[in-house]
């Protein structure tokens, strides 16, 4: 079978609108990286959705992402930015959970652009050192990260216990979208009803639990289509569809076209 886990692992610094230039799909759908990122909102606002739980953001707010944490988020109106992506496998002693950082002093805004924009500049060019460098200005947004964290209670999206069983079920999600399960299998799992656990996620994000699932596997499905040559079957069979013409179906219910078609103006 075709290699569909096809994901870059390096330091990467994407302009907001460029990430977002792909379609809504490509901040709006729930998905995870396989990298830690950071989002640093620098003008606009809108929502965001971190393991089932939604915030708001505005201008100069950071939001950090450990790797493998389902996520996304609207923009409304124009919304500017970067989006930092950590390599998993440096040991940059990043933050174990996902921050909201809210900074209201310019001395902050200041320094978080600094670090980034040495990152990127090291990240776009090949030079002696580039390697070390990255990995110290990643640790040196590390430590900043979690010296601002300690300053704010409400940085952790700390959730009562209604959003930690939303949190729970992402989670499981995102381990196993690909299974084939259902969001009764998921609930059963979880020691839940399935119409409980669709009541909390929408009091959570405003999604039920059956939009969320969707959401993930479709959002798998444009990127291995848009990302990579792997032939449309395969892509069904790893995101656990009996048949090619059933994920094509579907696909179609979703996106209103074909894979075929989606992949051909991706």
């Amino acid at each position: 079978m075709t290699d569909i886990n096809v994901q870059t692992n390096d330091f990467r610094v994407l302009p907001l609108p460029h990430f977002a230039r792909g379609g809504r799909w490509r901040t709006e759908a729930m998905r995870s990286y396989s990298q830690p990122i950071l989002i640093w909102f620098t003008k606009g606002q809108g929502r965001i959705i971190i393991s089932g739980i939604t915030r708001g953001y505005g201008p100069h707010n950071a939001v950090y992402i450990p790797a493998g944490t389902m996520h996304g988020f609207d923009m409304l109106g124009q919304v500017f930015g970067s989006i930092v992506f950590f390599p998993d496998s440096a040991d940059l002693d990043l933050p174990s959970d996902p921050l909201h950082l809210r900074f209201r002093e310019n001395a902050q805004h200041t320094e978080l652009s600094a670090l980034i924009d040495n990152i990127q500049r090291e990240a776009e060019h090949e030079q002696t050192g580039r390697d070390q460098a990255l990995l110290h200005y990643g640790g040196l947004l590390s430590v900043w990260l979690r010296r601002q964290a300690e300053k704010m209670p409400d940085n952790e999206l700390a959730a009562d216990a209604a959003r930690r069983l939303a949190a729970a079920y992402t989670a499981l999600v995102e381990r196993d979208f690909h299974l084939s399960k259902s969001v009764a299998d998921y609930a059963a799992e979880l020691g839940v009803t399935p119409t409980h656990l669709s009541r909390v996620c929408n009091i959570a994000c405003g999604r039920p639990a059956s939009a969320i699932l969707s959401e993930r596997i479709h959002y798998e499905a444009r990127r291995l289509l848009a990302e990579t040559r792997t032939p449309v079957k395969d892509i069904a069979e790893h995101l656990g569809f009996a048949s090619a013409a059933y994920f094509t179906r579907a696909f179609h219910k979703q996106s209103g076209k074909t894979p075929s078609s989606f992949r051909k103006t991706a």
